[in-house]
């Protein structure tokens, strides 16, 4: 009996160092895994990443996945405001003898709107003059030859007071009607064309063509870099008769800004007058061109080109 009680005891110490045993082991086992999840650590796996994308820590292909090393998504910019006018139709009904066509061109996307005719051309008289100029100092600048003070003055009379005897030697320097071409190429018209040798008076622009050419004006490539501020400031200082259409529907503070040339003539020939106007602001560029009888007189034109931007300028 007693052998048997020993034995018994014996066997039930050795059931106890086994569970002390295995209850050691299950803890051992616990620190193991708490360390290979504890950042930092020397044990730590990538599991802590996939469970709770701890920071520092490598996905199973080996990347980050680090919040502050992802790449954030950039906000959209803020859309452009809009242009002054009001394009969401183009049909302007206005009580207008004659012919009359108008364009806009958003300058930040190229994008051209306008009357249903605006690839219709008329002679552009004065109007064209911008272009003479430009074409002129950006030759100039070509040949790496710096126009004399004589010359930059007749230029400021050519576009400030539009004078025709300077325009004419203008164009005869820069080739005349070769001039044109270089215009319609340069600046990207489709409806354009000079008007053989009958002077820069009767060139044939259209409207959109208008537009094209302002923009052609305002980013440098008519004049060249190097003239193009000089040019578009004295367009914004025209004066005399040579002032008045598109900029004149704006408010006086604007008006400043926004640079102009303007041209009309009588054709008895067609017993018509010709009245366009070319208008380049930051962001957008513009041109109304009007036909009608010629007992009207010329302020009758110059008045319906202002008329026809107020008609499209936004309330």
């Amino acid at each position: 009996m007693a052998s048997r009680r020993r034995a018994r005891r014996r066997t039930g110490g050795d059931n106890s160092a086994l569970r002390l045993i295995a209850i050691a082991a299950v803890l051992v086992g616990l620190v193991l895994v708490s360390l290979r999840l504890l950042p930092g650590s020397p044990l730590e796996s990538t599991a802590a990443a996939r469970w709770g994308d701890a920071p520092g820590q490598a996905t199973r292909d080996g990347n980050p996945t680090d919040r502050s090393s992802r790449p954030t998504a950039k906000p959209s910019p803020p859309a452009p405001p809009p242009l002054p006018f009001d394009l969401s139709s183009t049909e302007v009904d206005l009580d207008i003898d004659g012919w009359y066509s108008w364009s806009v061109m958003d300058t930040r996307t190229g994008k051209i709107t306008g009357s249903e005719n605006m690839s219709e051309t008329s002679t552009t008289a004065s109007l064209i003059k911008a272009w003479i100029v430009a074409d002129y100092l950006r030759q100039a600048d070509e040949d790496d030859r710096t126009p004399s003070d004589g010359k930059l003055a007749d230029a400021t009379l050519i576009i400030r007071d539009s004078d025709n005897t300077r325009a004419e030697q203008f164009y005869t320097e820069v080739g005349r009607s070769a001039s044109i071409k270089r215009m319609v190429s340069r600046c990207e018209m489709t409806d354009s064309s000079p008007a053989a040798d009958r002077g820069w008076s009767r060139t044939n622009l259209s409207p959109r063509d208008t537009t094209r050419l302002g923009a052609c004006i305002a980013d440098g490539r008519a004049a060249g870099p190097k003239w193009t501020d000089w040019l578009l400031k004295e367009m914004r200082q025209v004066r005399g008769a040579g002032d008045f259409g598109i900029r004149k529907a704006f408010p006086a503070a604007e008006r400043k800004q926004i640079a102009i040339k303007n041209g009309w003539v009588d054709r008895t020939r067609e017993q018509e007058i010709h009245v366009n106007c070319l208008a380049i602001a930051d962001d957008w560029t513009m041109g109304v061109m009007v036909r009608y009888p010629i007992g009207k007189g010329y302020e009758y034109g110059m008045d319906n080109c202002e008329k026809i931007t107020k008609a499209l300028l936004r309330v």
